[in-house]
């Protein structure tokens, strides 16, 4: 078993499930940014006035995806994959609580 940090890493990596009509879901892996609890209540405070583009550019700083992230192609995403801000917020939070995602 690993050791706890009491600092954790800035960034964390985790793969998100985005559904594509017809097919298999696909995989994105993110490089999310950390955020501990007071800033991910700020945070949560703050989404309720941004897009859902805003919110994927601010809870990460990248992805393994051949496409540059940035504004033009996360909107992209968000547009052409109905699910995919939602399954990304999910995984964060997933990640960030160690809770379970349901099936």
């Amino acid at each position: 078993m690993a050791k706890l940090k009491l600092n954790p890493e800035p960034t964390f990596n985790a793969k998100v499930e985005i559904h594509v009509p017809g097919k298999e879901p696909a995989e994105i892996e993110f490089t999310f940014k950390y955020r501990d609890k007071d800033e991910l209540k700020a945070f949560a405070e703050a989404m309720k006035t941004m897009e859902d583009a805003e919110v994927i550019l601010n809870l990460a700083s990248a992805w393994d995806l051949t496409d540059p992230f940035n504004k033009e192609s996360v909107e992209i995403l968000v547009k052409k994959y109905y699910t995919a801000s939602g399954a990304t917020f999910t995984k964060y939070l997933s990640e960030l609580t160690g809770a379970k995602e349901k099936n």
